[in-house]
């Protein structure tokens, strides 16, 4: 797909997304100023024709019959295709179609979805929220793995838990200078190879690696995890069992595996991406110029001179897709989301066209920040996203309720609207940008409904005014932690995912004996001592 970026007089359509001020957690009012506006606009390619030129979007609720503007001719999700004279006929299955105007040519994304997503109205449960990179055991090579998933799965059925809720476990880039935070993924679609249990996979394959396990497993005297050390024990000896991979048994089961249920297209889009930036680093916007677009020459020439070593990546996702759902068969488990991606890894890279390269996403100031926060995300560009029919947000939830029967979506405000900062401006600079919403809900409805797989939205902080509402009635179960209640238990909503704290807030025990505070303290942050009061 490629839209032109025309940097003329902006469509009102785009303007109109953008708010014109905000009220930050202090409850102060910040007018939108024409900076901003402006840089914002800018920011989302200042398209004079966009939004009208652009294929829309349609919802029809399931079972729904629904005049247009014919004679048209649907395509269906399975490929057929049918006429339609002027009425949208109320059996169509649920999913993504496309409506062509036989007149106009003009296009219309079709999203047929059911009212809600699915939720077992008896479901009622306990489990455990971990990270999964410190579920760590003595065979662990210096990070917790699937393995270790798979014995605290059986551990959890035996103490009568149901649910596993894991961190992100999305794709770092390949290379040393791992990242730490599982929320600043390559990839939310694909899977961290680290999180491969190495010695399983040897054993499966009669090979010896202990060469490489016990440098690994000395790892795990230290407290903190060493990444880098783990990346290079881990590949070391990945590399050294697809030496052998040609002529292992498997090797015909994965070529028909990629082709059948990992998306093979973007697989390979994804394992050419890590052969490059083990060449030229993790961030595609350094590469030299001939890489830095998926669909030049060059890069069709890259991978067809690397094909072995484009196998080998996935190769990896083969392997770490079969040891996640050998783990998600001893207990449910749930995914985490995280709102964005690096904004020079591949996600950005295979989808540049419809993210924004002059912006990024936070939130305004409050009582935790009091400058705001700046994630170093990048937005995608509503209109341009709508034009694309949404496959980027389809593929990362699809892909993440993959072995999953629950999914909980950080910042699930985004799905509303996401806090830009234009680049070279503060975080208090920023404002709103809204998205279609019901648009975005209805792809949740679908998804959650056809893998079986509840939805929970992480809605925490400032909420758009009912939010919480629509959420109740599609079955998003709203999230609440124990450190913020204070209302009576009648008042506490049923549809609820309840945990005592979350990663990136205080545990129980530093708030109970006062070190959380003296950690922020040790950092040169400033620390309300009323909030700690308040969660205590």
């Amino acid at each position: 797909m490629s839209i032109s970026m025309c940097q003329n007089q902006p469509h009102p359509n785009v303007e109109a997304s953008i708010d014109k001020g905000y009220r930050d957690g202090f409850g102060h009012w910040h007018d939108t100023s024409d900076e901003t506006l402006q840089a914002i606009v800018y920011a989302m390619g200042g398209d004079t024709a966009g939004p009208d030129s652009e294929p829309d979007v349609l919802v029809v609720r399931l079972g729904e019959s629904l005049e247009i503007d014919g004679p048209a001719d649907l395509r269906l999700e399975d490929g057929s295709s049918q006429r339609i004279e002027s009425r949208l006929p109320a059996d169509l299955p649920m999913g993504y179609h496309l409506l062509t105007n036989l007149a106009s040519q003009h296009k219309t994304h079709l999203i047929v979805a059911p009212g809600e997503c699915h939720l077992d109205p008896t479901m009622r449960s306990w489990g455990w929220a971990t990270q999964l990179y410190a579920v760590r055991s003595e065979n662990s090579w210096g990070i917790g793995d699937f393995s270790d998933l798979s014995v605290l799965a059986e551990f959890s059925k035996q103490v009568g838990a149901d649910v596993i809720q894991v961190n992100p476990l999305g794709a770092t880039s390949p290379g040393l200078s791992q990242i730490d935070s599982p929320y600043f993924p390559t990839s939310r679609r694909f899977i961290n190879p680290l999180y491969i249990d190495v010695s399983k996979l040897a054993e499966e394959m009669r090979a010896d690696v202990s060469g490489f396990a016990e440098a690994a497993r000395a790892l795990n005297a230290n407290r903190l995890i060493n990444r880098d050390e783990v990346y290079k024990q881990k590949f070391s000896a990945f590399e050294q069992l697809f030496g052998s991979f040609d002529s292992d048994d498997g090797y015909v089961e994965f070529l028909s595996e990629c082709d059948r249920s990992l998306g093979c297209g973007t697989l390979h889009s994804f394992a050419v991406f890590c052969v490059i930036a083990e060449l030229y680093g993790g961030d595609y916007r350094t590469w030299p110029e001939e890489f830095r677009s998926t669909a030049s020459d060059a890069v069709k020439q890259f991978a067809a001179e690397h094909e072995r070593r484009v196998t080998f990546f996935k190769w990896l996702q083969w392997h770490a897709d079969r040891q996640l759902k050998d783990a998600a068969s001893r207990i449910d488990i749930a995914n985490d989301l995280p709102i964005g991606f690096d904004p020079g890894g591949f996600n950005a890279w295979q989808w540049q066209d419809v993210i924004s390269s002059g912006a990024t996403i936070g939130s305004p100031p409050d009582a935790f920040n009091s400058e705001g926060q700046n994630w170093a995300i990048p937005p995608f560009i509503p209109h341009r996203l709508r034009a694309a029919g949404y496959r980027p947000f389809i593929e990362t939830i699809r892909a993440n309720l993959r072995h999953a029967k629950g999914l909980r979506i950080d910042h699930v405000m985004g799905l509303y609207r996401l806090f830009w900062i234009p680049n070279n401006m503060s975080a208090a600079d920023g404002t709103y940008v809204n998205y279609q919403h019901d648009e975005m809900l209805a792809i949740l409805a679908i998804e959650s409904q056809r893998a079986g797989a509840w939805i929970a939205g992480e809605d925490l902080g400032t909420v758009p005014e009912g939010m919480r509402e629509r959420m109740d009635r599609m079955n998003i179960l709203s999230h609440r932690l124990a450190i913020f209640e204070q209302a009576s238990p009648d008042e506490y909503p049923q549809k609820t995912l309840a945990a005592i704290s979350t990663h990136d807030l205080p545990t129980l025990a530093g708030l109970w004996d006062g070190t959380d505070i003296q950690s922020v303290r040790d950092i040169g942050r400033q620390a309300n001592e009323e909030d700690y009061e308040y969660m205590l």
